[in-house]
């Protein structure tokens, strides 16, 4: 089994390394990380504290919008692509399964992703120890923000199988992937912040907006990495959300792993029921 897995997680890299997917991925990453920690550095001598910190605040706010859209373009087309070039039925004629062909996806698209963060956020945490400009803290937080990245981009790619079971064009599942990036990262906070503003004291407020805050990946990854900094004056607005929520931030990282599981289980269940 885990040989199948295998062969199929390597065919995933090796198409990632002959498309350049590793490459740009790894160097938009390590752009826009070193950009915000060359330019962001102003706030770390107001606030007391190293300019790692001030580089993991800011790069997990940057993660919420390229981390999902770098896993939801990695798996977009990857049932419906095979589909549309009829490879899908010779997949499954070999001795594998269809839940071993969606798990040696995953396990390929996982490590594309991860290299491209542990390279792209790690020159930027390398430049700034290099500069003796970071700390243990620093580098502790700065890995964090990489594994929980990592999370993120799992919580994405899951949803990303989900899509491209429901197709059968990579065209269609290219567009509800970006509907969903969309809809995930920048409408659902919006229409949070909408309903906070109408009723900021209601029963939404107190007993809807915590719960929906978890619902999503994005802003579950966002509560989490920017309340475990536990510097108030820098987290922000997100410090007070915190605050007010009825259960441990922590939970956060709990319902991303749930998420995963949950995309998972659809994608399987869904793949089952595709006739090449």
């Amino acid at each position: 089994m885990f040989s199948r897995i295998l062969t199929v997680a390597g065919q995933e890299i090796r198409i990632g390394i002959r498309n350049r997917w590793i490459l740009l991925a790894t160097l938009i990453l390590a752009v826009f990380s070193l950009a915000l920690a060359l330019l962001g550095s102003a706030p770390a001598g107001t606030l007391g504290v190293d300019r790692l910190t001030i580089t993991v605040a800011s790069l997990a706010s940057l993660s919420v919008y390229l981390v999902p859209l770098i896993a939801l373009l990695l798996a977009f087309d990857a049932i419906c692509g095979e589909v549309e070039k009829g490879t899908l039925l010779m997949t499954f004629s070999c001795p594998i399964s269809r839940t071993e062909f969606l798990i040696g996806k995953a396990l390929g698209h996982t490590l594309v992703l991860t290299f491209a963060l542990v390279i792209g956020y790690g020159l930027t945490a390398g430049l700034l120890v290099g500069m003796g400009a970071g700390s243990t803290a620093g580098l502790t937080d700065f890995a964090r923000l990489i594994a929980t990245s990592i999370l993120l981009g799992v919580c994405f790619l899951a949803l990303g199988y989900v899509l491209s079971s429901l197709t059968r064009q990579s065209g269609t599942a290219a567009a509800a992937a970006i509907a969903a990036w969309l809809v995930l990262v920048v409408l659902y906070d919006l229409a949070l912040l909408g309903a906070l503003v109408a009723n900021p004291s209601g029963v939404f407020a107190s007993s809807v907006f915590p719960y929906a805050v978890l619902l999503n990946p994005a802003d579950a990854f966002r509560l989490f990495n920017l309340t475990a900094l536990g510097a108030s004056e820098l987290v922000g607005g997100m410090a007070g959300v915190s605050e007010t929520l009825p259960f441990d931030p922590r939970f956060a990282l709990v319902s991303l792993i749930v998420f995963v599981a949950v995309a998972l289980s659809a994608s399987a269940v869904l793949i089952r029921r595709i006739t090449p």
